[in-house]
């Protein structure tokens, strides 16, 4: 739902429109989404990256080495917003072997017990203290089967641990079974589809050095897609400088915003799309189209949009 304010201008001599970027512009300010294969670590992609590019990379959501699939990377400034993207749900196939004889309708037991919040010990190697936690299975299906193997598509919170959850899986139905393969579909609202091998993304970047910047331009995303995720408050340029030095979003500057509620995060775009900065909301949307002055968002982070804007109130 759209609460507007006043009437957007996007016509106006300062900011850019994300996808109208010149190349330049955009690689310091883009998005790619990588389909990491098996074998090298997270962190050896994003070295690789970094060559390529020749600029600072940085990845969102760590797949351990023998995991493929959707891995966001961010270039240059758009490494500010790939923390973003871990809050968003994650999506996996897991190919799972129990250790004893079980039929599909044990098994679709199983996973209907499994949807819904779940108690998870982090693994003795991973990255984080082990201690009981809890995360939520939103989706728990079976996609195929064969004797003891079963093929899962699972949608979780983020930070589950799908290998675990194979794991205690066996453990319910008294057979034992671990995870043999792991891919992530899904990743920060990305797709599969969304993903590219590192291969392509090397080959588009030569030929973009060599003057086609087309297959380059099909690969980055706009850094706006990031906050995709979040409610969206649209500013007038004429505010968008002074935020972009630190200050908080008052009312005079809001055009339109969709509904979101006190204490939300929400991302703070120009008239032509440009992502300006993320803050949290001092007031309700509903409560922000009556109100004449006052604050209405903390300011927490700002970005680097490729357009100009006045700086300081106007």
């Amino acid at each position: 739902m759209k609460h507007v304010r006043e009437k957007a201008c996007t016509v106006s001599s300062w900011g850019e429109v994300p996808e109208e970027r010149e190349v330049e512009k955009a690689l310091p300010r883009s998005l790619f989404i990588a389909d990491k294969p098996a074998g090298p670590t997270s962190h050896q992609l994003s070295a690789w990256v970094q060559l390529i590019f020749g600029m600072k990379a940085g990845h969102s959501g760590t797949l351990d080495p023998g995991v493929t699939g959707v891995l966001p990377f961010g270039l240059g400034f758009s490494v500010r917003v790939v923390d973003l993207l871990h809050a968003a749900p994650k999506e996996y196939v897991a190919a799972t072997r129990f250790h004893g004889p079980v039929n599909k309708r044990e098994v679709s037991k199983l996973a209907d017990d499994f949807a819904g919040k779940i108690y998870q010990l982090p693994p003795v190697r991973s990255g984080v203290k082990r201690q009981r936690r809890t995360r939520e299975i939103y989706d728990l299906e079976i996609l195929d089967s064969r004797g003891q193997d079963y093929l899962l598509r699972v949608r979780c919170e983020s930070g589950t641990y799908i290998r675990t959850l194979c794991r205690d899986m066996g453990l319910c139905i008294s057979k034992g079974g671990h995870m043999m393969e792991l891919r992530r579909v899904e990743a920060g609202g990305f797709l599969e589809s969304d993903a590219r091998p590192l291969h392509v993304v090397r080959d588009a970047w030569e030929r973009y050095r060599e003057g086609d910047d087309r297959a380059l331009r099909g690969i980055l995303l706009p850094y706006e897609r990031a906050l995709d995720l979040y409610p969206k408050v649209m500013i007038k340029d004429t505010a968008a400088g002074a935020l972009l030095e630190g200050a908080d979003l008052a009312v005079p500057g809001v055009l339109e915003m969709d509904d979101f509620e006190l204490g939300d995060t929400v991302a703070v775009m120009s008239a032509k799309g440009e992502g300006i900065a993320i803050g949290v909301a001092l007031r309700r949307a509903e409560e922000i189209l009556s109100m004449e002055e006052g604050l209405v968002v903390r300011t927490k982070r700002v970005f680097h949009p490729s357009g100009e804007y006045p700086r300081g109130w106007k």
